[in-house]
């Protein structure tokens, strides 16, 4: 292998890390289970848009009326429970 072709797979190495964080993931493609995520932003009282430990965001919907994530800041450690990947409850759990 010539430097030329080593440097090039070194350079792609080291910037896919990059390239995957901050990939968008459908929020039906999460298995249902018990999840915590890093806050965002709030689309609105119906909607979330999280960060996954995997680097990953999803925007996450309310699966029933009485969630609101108005209630919710950026930054802020949620603990959900997705079926479907709707969130059925969720519950805040930064230090504020």
């Amino acid at each position: 292998m010539n430097r030329a072709t080593a440097f090039l797979a070194l350079l792609i190495a080291a910037a896919s890390p990059l390239v995957s964080r901050g990939a968008t993931v459908a929020s039906t493609a999460i298995p249902d289970g018990t999840y915590t995520f890093k806050v965002e932003r709030i689309v609105d009282a119906k909607h979330v848009v999280v960060l996954m430990d995997n680097g990953n965001e999803t925007t996450l919907p309310a699966g029933r009326p009485n969630i609101d994530f108005s209630k919710i800041q950026p930054n802020d450690q949620i603990k959900v429970s997705l079926v479907g990947g709707s969130v059925m409850v969720y519950l805040d759990i930064t230090q504020h």
